[in-house]
């Protein structure tokens, strides 16, 4: 039960509680940690997807444009959701 007024306020939480975990995420969790939060906090994906030699930009755009359509709050909650089941060590 959370109400969307809150979900700011958790997202907020997470951002911190991720630069605490035990053990860094794998990379696919990253990119979808990254994708998330330009989701929430730019909404859909927007500017020049990056050329050929930049692999992890492309990465990160392509995990950013997978989630276009996702309101920012929905974004939000999911962060917060992946961040809390990685504190927990549910995801690897």
């Amino acid at each position: 039960m959370s109400d969307m007024s809150n979900v700011s306020a958790l997202f907020a939480q997470a951002q911190e509680d991720v630069k605490q975990l035990p053990e860094r995420p794998g990379n696919l969790t990253l990119l979808r940690l990254y994708a998330l939060f330009k989701q929430a906090t730019d909404g859909d994906v927007h500017g020049d997807k990056p050329g050929f030699t930049d692999i992890v930009g492309k990465y990160k755009y392509d995990a950013w444009t997978a989630l276009k359509g996702t309101s920012q709050d929905a974004a939000k909650q999911q962060y917060v959701e992946l961040v809390e089941s990685l504190k927990s060590g549910a995801s690897a």
